[in-house]
């Protein structure tokens, strides 16, 4: 068997696009913090300068490109966007000494870009300003897809983005809003700076400074979790206005942006009629529940929570922690207002469940997504029919249409192959000495893109006692969550490398 021939001259062009827009946002970081006057200013510069010329230099080597892209080169593109872009992202952090170890800036903004949270960083407060302002940017960068970025300005270079968009979209949905994808993109990002304009808005009027109001807005809508506090939104326990906020647009960025489009455009009835919404919904009003008796009854909140625990009453306080953790697992956005590990042996397992939740398909949370999940569901329920009735053709339905075998087994195959990974990452970091409860909250929660864990990594812990090794197994693991499996795990293989 001969090895493909790869368009190279194509893949790196868009590896210097990605830099580029890298370096923008990175040059953004450097007003932020010529405004506070943090003292890194030109260190910021110089990291956005550098990284802007390797772009420049990788687009301008590459212009002669042939204008064709095919399946392997997308999954390429996307797999080492990725990675380019998380390399280069640690520099903010080495130039300015905020993170010196590589190790750990890499660690930091993979987990920036992969919307995870997890941080290695003991104490926030004293970050300068630009690069925390940066540090959440990488968060609302990788929130909608660097590549779903490029895709917008794609008919600039006279090539189509389908094949980017099939390998860089999360979950098996293939709603579109308009026939060409350059223009499905601009829309959900236009969606999306408005929510991120919204809630920066609320945020401040609700109390927050601008700074930490833009800084959560980023971490929010992205489903990310990085803060510019230690203690996270429990910085906040005493103004439930704060945290309601976030609870609202967690929601709305765990929700197919689709339907976000359809909200916007008046078609209500879209939404009520979508199966995948109406069972997130279903899901995040139980467990709420579930979790709200439990604090209420069983748990100590003055115990759990790092200031103001109650400000409306006990009833409510329980309401807003079980609600606010449980949106924030299942979206996986990892924001705490409280330790929720010290809530009862029964809640912690039951948070740990969430991890492997995820929000809907077409969001930006990580997870296995509610779509697989409603059609795993449902195909275990026919399986029931199909045993008593061999013979009949009973196909899986989702609003209203069949779906095709081709999708079931690749939601089933997904499924399985989620569940190796976890077990997989949970047996390495257990190589590392650590306990049974860390090692699998490491690998739910890094797999997940949730960020808090359990254990000696749970929600008011951070990740700076891992080992390095276990740092860049975190990392991988952070990957392929984010790029769901496939997209890199293909890479892999020697048959992706092979013309037949």
């Amino acid at each position: 068997m001969s090895r493909i021939k790869l368009n190279y001259k194509i893949i790196f062009h868009f590896l210097g696009l990605l830099l580029l827009f890298n370096s923008g946002f990175m040059l953004i970081a450097t007003l932020i913090s010529f405004i506070y006057k943090d003292g890194v200013t030109l260190e910021l510069f110089l990291a956005g300068l550098v990284t802007l010329l390797i772009g420049a230099i990788a687009m301008l080597r590459t212009r002669n490109h042939r204008k064709e892209m095919n399946k392997r080169e997308g999954y390429i593109v996307v797999a080492f966007g990725w990675i380019v872009m998380s390399l280069t992202g640690t520099l903010p952090y080495i130039a300015t000494e905020a993170i010196p170890s590589f190790t750990n800036a890499f660690f930091e903004t993979i987990s920036g870009y992969t919307t995870t949270g997890a941080s290695i960083l003991n104490d926030i407060e004293v970050i300068p300003e630009g690069v925390l302002f940066w540090r959440s940017t990488t968060h609302w960068i990788g929130g909608m897809g660097i590549i779903v970025l490029a895709i917008a300005i794609l008919p600039l270079l006279g090539v189509g983005g389908m094949q980017l968009f099939a390998a860089e979209a999360p979950g098996p949905s293939g709603d579109k809003l308009h026939p060409r994808i350059t223009d499905t993109a601009k829309r959900l990002w236009l969606i999306y700076v408005g929510y991120t304009v919204a809630e920066t808005i609320l945020l401040q009027a609700a109390g927050m400074s601008f700074f930490d109001a833009i800084n959560h807005a980023l971490s929010t809508v992205s489903t990310g979790g990085f803060s510019t506090k230690n203690a996270s939104v429990a910085e906040w326990n005493d103004n439930p206005a704060i945290q309601y906020i976030i609870i609202f647009f967690m929601f709305m960025a765990g929700t197919n942006f689709v339907l976000s489009y359809y909200l916007f455009k008046g078609k209500v009835s879209k939404i009520l009629k979508d199966e995948e919404f109406k069972l997130y919904s279903k899901f995040i009003i139980t467990f709420t529940l579930i979790a709200a008796v439990l604090i209420y009854f069983r748990a100590d909140i003055s115990q759990s929570t790092i200031a103001h625990p109650m400000v409306l009453g006990e009833a409510e306080s329980a309401l807003r922690h079980g609600l606010f953790q449980v949106i924030s697992v299942i979206t996986t956005t990892g924001f705490i207002t409280a330790d929720y590990t010290m809530w009862t042996p029964f809640l912690t397992v039951f948070f740990f469940g969430l991890m492997f939740l995820g929000g809907s398909a077409g969001s930006t949370s990580g997870g296995v997504k509610v779509m697989r999940q409603l059609i795993l569901i449902k195909n275990s329920f026919l399986e029931f029919k199909r045993a008593l009735h061999p013979n009949a053709i009973i196909p899986v339905r989702y609003n209203g249409k069949s779906v095709s075998k081709d999708i079931v087994f690749n939601v089933l195959g997904f499924f399985i192959l989620y569940m190796l990974s976890f077990i997989v990452g949970a047996l390495v970091f257990s190589m590392f000495q650590m306990d049974f409860t860390s090692a699998i909250g490491l690998s739910a929660s890094s797999l997940g893109n949730v960020g808090p864990a359990l254990g000696d990594f749970g929600p008011v812990n951070n990740y700076a006692a891992l080992p390095p090794l276990g740092k860049w197994w975190a990392s991988f693991l952070m990957l392929i969550g984010r790029l769901e499996l496939f997209t890199v795990l293909i890479l892999l293989t020697p048959f992706f490398w092979r013309n037949r």
